[in-house]
């Protein structure tokens, strides 16, 4: 690798200017094709790095490959390195950056299978470093069978455990989207699943109300639920491999455990290069997604926080949808265009076997940290019209601020049909929609999609009335 600390030319004249990426994945490769686009080998050397094995890989897809329902671990690669490096750029895998040196311009990366070092120049610099799961500081944590689930790494990792375990006990801690969706592949491996959650219900994103919906559905399929239960240890046998989760006043057998309690944004290189960090502990970016302060310092994905455009508050969310936005802003301005990443609503989708969960804007606690007043409404409604065959229940959730009616979340659990229409409340809540305006929204219906009255419109209009009454 290169050692010049000062420019990308490295005293070759190949190029004029030098990208270096850190991360290989959604938002660095997405940033380093979208720049590729726009300036070929001999204006821009893009030179990326990745710690792990895998480029461009669909993280969210690890529990339906664990599960069972994707069979072959490729089909969750949406590019390899060696199409990336057909591209023109220079992807370097096992390679793990750990050091920026921000007034040099450069950055050290260490070999990961031979423990060399170097330093490489840039120009202008994307950091895509993503998240990591969160790992409590417990006893026996770090005990063989114990599993955090974030990369293809560790997937493959958890199927190489399941297929060498014996036993057939599980134990997943914590029950958002990973713990839910973790729960459920192991139950399709045959295990005998227990989720331990120390919140009142399954889902915080979602208001407990609506988490209790999902609670039953996972009951369901076989799963049990431990709510309001927090893991103090990890007990091991002799051989030193997990075999209980404690909780205060309980065990729990497991053969293997995973760990779905959440992600933390990986900053730790930005931080110790001095860049800026915001509440969650994101990298804090302007609207082009530069480091605030840098002019030649992007940042993207799971490792930054966005600005909520309901609450008008920085936010750590991570989502693959946002990553790739990130990359292609990101791509474009170290491309030498110009584009912006304006902001999210936090819309997100799952599901618990054919149950389907979806949510957008605030719920109930965010509104009321922002200091905003509202009103709250649920119906319920049916995905079809209600005498067509397959017409089935759904709940839609609502609030809307008090006096001007402006929406600002929606929650929606229901079967098939569900959970995608929570995406007609995300374009009402981007375009600032009050919810006596959303009642005369143009939707499509035939009585084999929806009733005449979608459930998003039956809720709005609940909403608008609700609203009426508090003015």
């Amino acid at each position: 690798m290169d050692m010049s600390a000062a420019s990308g030319t490295s005293g070759t004249g190949r190029a004029e200017e030098r990208l270096v990426v850190i991360g290989g994945d959604a938002a660095g490769m997405s940033a380093a094709s979208q720049a590729r686009r726009l300036k070929g080998p001999d204006e821009l050397e893009i030179v990326a790095f990745e710690r792990g094995h895998f480029s461009s890989f669909s993280a969210c897809g690890i529990p339906y490959w664990v599960g069972g329902d994707v069979t072959d671990r490729d089909d969750l690669i949406a590019r390899t390195p060696e199409e990336h490096r057909a591209r023109g750029i220079d992807l370097r895998m096992r390679t793990e950056v750990t050091e920026i040196d921000v007034a040099g311009g450069r950055v050290r990366a260490r070999d990961v299978e031979s423990g060399a070092e170097s330093w490489t120049s840039y120009d202008k610099l994307v950091i895509g470093t993503g998240a990591r799961p969160i790992r409590p500081e417990l006893p026996g944590v770090d005990a063989p069978g114990v599993h955090g689930v974030q990369t293809l790494d560790d997937g493959q990792a958890l199927l190489d455990t399941l297929a060498h375990t014996r036993g057939r006990r599980a134990v997943v801690v914590g029950a958002g989207y990973i713990g839910v969706e973790m729960a459920e592949a192991l139950i399709n491996r045959g295990y005998e699943v227990t989720v331990v959650n120390r919140g009142r219900e399954p889902m915080s994103t979602l208001d407990p109300d609506m988490g209790r919906m999902v609670h039953e559905a996972m009951e369901g399929l076989g799963i049990t639920m431990v709510n309001g239960a927090e893991v103090t240890k990890v007990l091991t046998g002799d051989d030193g491999r997990v075999r209980a989760v404690a909780t205060e006043d309980a065990e729990f057998p497991a053969d293997v455990v995973v760990l779905g309690i959440g992600v933390r944004p990986e900053t730790a290189l930005a931080k110790a290069a001095g860049l800026p960090i915001g509440a969650s502990g994101g990298l804090l970016t302007d609207l082009g997604m530069r480091v605030r302060g840098h002019e030649n310092i992007w940042a993207g994905g799971d490792c930054v926080e966005v600005l909520d455009l309901v609450s008008g508050q920085q936010r750590h969310i991570p989502l693959g949808t946002h990553a790739n936005k990130h990359g292609q802003v990101i791509g474009t301005n170290a491309g030498g265009g110009y584009a912006t990443f304006p902001g999210v609503v936090g819309t997100a989708v799952s599901k618990v076997c054919d149950l389907e969960i979806a949510r957008t804007g605030l719920r109930e606690k965010d509104a009321l940290r922002a200091g905003l007043r509202f009103v709250t409404v649920t119906i319920e409604s049916t995905s079809r019209a209600g005498y067509y065959p397959g017409a089935s229940p759904m709940t839609v959730k609502m609030l809307a601020e008090r006096r001007t009616g402006r929406l600002l979340g929606v929650q929606i659990v229901g079967r098939e049909g569900a959970g995608k229409r929570v995406d007609i409340a995300a374009v009402a809540l981007t375009a600032g929609m009050t919810v006596e305006r959303m009642t005369a929204l143009d939707l499509g219906y035939a009585p084999p999609f929806s009733p005449v009255w979608d459930p998003v419109l039956v809720a709005a209009r609940k909403a608008a009335r609700a609203v009426e009454r508090q003015a």
